[in-house]
């Protein structure tokens, strides 16, 4: 395996090698990292839910009554009442019919977008979307068009020239994590409607953020109607682990028998489950996390 080594070599020369740092602490302001402690401004944990003693609490009352591990795929004897009761809840705070939860938010991504299109489609993308939005893209088999970030001239010369599909996908997400900046949402739904074109957004880095009651950034642009798909993580702003995919309920069925990387993976254990759902809630009713978090953005910006 030679040129697993010489591959090795080549990512160090080029200065793109990547090493693991050991953190020694739980996930707040300030991290212990390699036996040193530093000011943390890498994490996702943005409303500081991973270790909230509410979060902790629900998960410590799960593992009592359900143990640990959900043991099984849950199209087999893995989908436990708490894995139902976190999808009732993610509809709610997203104001859709029906959710369906995968294990990551990665796995969320591929198997929504190689579920929705493939030969013969069209799936379009913006440049600097997250990893798993573009491996869903390429995994998928349809035709695939990158459009510059934020885009929307190019983004609409795609769909000018897209007559002979009759599928067509537009995979955004609404929060960048690469640079921080926000999609122009209200303006590539309006293009989508124009062209007949789905729209799929990666709520990632906008849940719990964004919207008066934190639900993303399809509720700052007051949206919720147009956007046909939603995705988002429950390892960010919620605090926990998994993804999930909201919409229709002939969108979640339809996902629940054709998405691969739902059905034939173990289900989230159902303490997981419960930490989501705790966050979930801490968002909706406690304003002065996001309040909090913003003061913080604002002061950052101010002094530097």
């Amino acid at each position: 395996m030679r040129y697993i080594s010489d591959e090795l070599k080549n990512i160090k020369e080029a200065g793109l090698y990547r090493k693991l740092n050991v953190v020694g602490s739980a996930q707040g302001a300030y991290l212990e990292i390699n036996g040193k402690k530093y000011l943390s401004f890498c994490s996702n944990n943005y409303l500081g839910l991973a270790n909230n003693p509410l979060v902790i609490k629900a998960v410590k009352d799960a593992v009592e009554k359900y143990g640990w591990g959900a043991g099984a795929s849950r199209l087999v004897s893995g989908n436990m009442k708490l894995h139902e009761a976190l999808e009732d809840e993610i509809s709610r705070f997203k104001g859709k019919e029906a959710s369906i939860v995968f294990p990551t938010g990665y796995m969320a991504n591929i198997g929504t977008i190689s579920s929705l299109v493939s030969k013969g489609d069209l799936v379009i993308c913006d440049k600097l979307n997250h990893a798993s939005i573009i491996d869903g893209c390429r995994l998928s088999g349809a035709d695939f068009r990158v459009y510059p970030h934020c885009d929307m001239e190019k983004l609409e010369n795609v769909l000018r020239r897209s007559a002979k599909y009759s599928r067509k996908l537009i995979v955004t997400d609404t929060v960048f994590s690469m640079d921080g900046d926000l999609a122009p949402l209200p303006d590539i739904v309006g293009i989508a409607l124009k062209y007949k074109a789905m729209v799929m957004v990666d709520e990632a880095h906008g849940t719990g953020v964004f919207g008066k009651m934190g639900r993303g950034v399809v509720e700052h642009f007051n949206l919720s109607e147009k956007v046909n798909i939603v995705m988002g993580t429950l390892s960010k702003a919620v605090g926990s682990l998994g993804g999930y995919v909201s919409g229709d309920a002939d969108l979640i069925n339809y996902l629940r028998n054709r998405a691969r990387s739902f059905m034939y993976t173990t289900a989230l254990p159902p303490a997981v489950c419960a930490a989501s759902i705790a966050g979930i809630k801490l968002i909706q009713k406690d304003a002065s996390l996001r309040e909090s978090l913003w003061h913080n953005v604002r002061f950052l910006k101010e002094k530097l």
